[in-house]
C-alpha cells in the first residue's frame, strides 16, 4: 500500500499541488485524474455567517473568502480542470447595504490586481459572466484589463460571475437572437429557436456545461445561478462556510463526484453504457 501511495503522489498533476496534509494525501490516493469534472461551478456562500460566528464585521468574512477562492482556483488549475466558475456577485446583491457593495467592488478590484501573477503563473484565462456594462466604471476597466492580459493563456478558464443572474442571462440570450434576426434578410420568416442556438448566445458560449455544482454553507437552493447550464450537473451541498472550504474539502467534493453515476436521463444496463460527455455550449 505504501508503494502504491508513493506512485500516486508522484503523478505530475498531483505533485504540482505541493505539500499535502495526511488527509489530502488519503484523498489524492483515491482520486481518479481521468474522471475529474470538466467544469466546476461554485456558489461561494457563508462569508457573513463565518464573520458573525467570530463576532467580526461581514467585510472580514468577505476578505477571508478571497483566500479560499485563491486556493480553489490554484488547485483546480493544477488538476487541469477545463473551467471553473465562481459566483461572485448576483444581480440581486445590489439590494445589500451600499457600504457592503462598495467594499465588495473594491475587494474585487484589489483581488484582480494582486492575484494576476498567480493567474499568469498557472496559465489561467479569465472570463466574466454577467451584465458587465452595469458595473462601476473602475470595475469594468479592471475586468477588461484582466481578460486582455490573460487572453493568450491556454490553461483553465476561470469564469467570475459578476452582476450575474441565470434568468437575466437567458433573457439576454433571447434578445441577442432577436436582434440578430432583425438584421437578417430572413427576419420576416418566423422559425423556432433551438437549444443549440440559445446556448451560443449565453455568457458561457464555448464552455462545457458544469459537471459539478458545489454550494457551501448548507443552503439548499441554486440562487439563480447558471440555470440553463446546470440541467444535468451533479449538485453537492456542504455545511462548510466558504472561508472554511479548504483544499481538503474541495478534494472531498471531487471524490464524492466520482462516486455518482451519471446517466443524463438514460439507463445504464449492466453498467456497460458509456456516460454521455458534457455538452459544450453552442454545439
Amino acid at each position: 500500500m505504501a508503494t502504491q501511495s508513493h506512485k500516486t503522489l508522484e503523478v505530475p498533476a498531483l505533485a504540482s499541488l505541493g505539500p499535502v496534509t495526511p488527509e489530502e494525501a488519503r484523498l489524492l490516493e483515491v482520486l481518479d485524474l481521468q474522471r475529474l469534472p470538466r467544469h466546476l461551478a461554485v456558489i461561494m456562500d457563508g462569508n457573513g455567517r463565518w464573520a458573525q460566528k467570530r463576532h467580526l464585521p461581514r467585510i472580514a468574512g468577505h476578505r477571508a473568502g478571497t483566500q479560499t477562492a485563491r486556493t480553489t482556483i490554484e488547485t483546480c488549475a493544477r488538476l487541469h480542470l477545463e473551467a471553473l466558475t465562481l459566483y461572485a456577485f448576483s444581480v440581486e446583491n445590489w439590494r445589500r447595504p451600499k457600504a457592503e457593495i462598495d467594499f465588495l467592488m473594491q475587494l474585487l478590484r484589489e483581488y484582480l490586481r494582486q492575484e494576476m501573477p498567480l493567474i499568469q503563473k498557472n496559465n489561467i484565462r479569465m472570463r466574466f459572466l454577467g451584465r458587465l456594462d452595469e458595473l462601476p466604471a473602475g470595475v469594468q476597466n479592471d475586468v477588461r484589463d484582466s481578460m486582455e492580459k490573460t487572453a493568450g493563456n491556454q490553461g483553465m478558464v476561470l469564469c467570475v460571475a459578476l452582476n450575474y443572474g441565470g434568468r437575466a442571462e437567458i433573457v439576454d440570450a433571447v434578445n441577442a437572437i432577436l436582434a440578430a434576426e432583425r438584421k437578417s434578410l430572413a427576419a420576416s420568416a418566423a422559425r423556432p429557436v433551438t437549444e443549440e442556438e440559445l446556448s451560443r448566445h449565453l455568457y458561457t458560449d464555448g464552455l462545457p456545461d458544469p459537471d459539478l455544482l458545489i454550494r457551501t454553507s448548507g443552503e439548499m437552493r441554486v440562487s439563480n445561478f447558471l440555470l440553463w447550464q446546470i440541467a444535468y450537473a451533479e449538485i453537492l451541498v456542504t455545511e462548510t462556510l466558504w472561508p472554511d472550504f479548504n483544499r481538503t474539502r474541495l478534494l472531498e467534493a471531487l471524490v464524492e463526484f466520482q462516486k455518482r453515476e451519471r446517466r443524463y436521463g438514460g439507463i445504464r444496463e449492466g453498467g456497460s453504457a458509456e456516460p454521455k460527455p458534457a455538452r459544450v455550449a453552442g454545439e
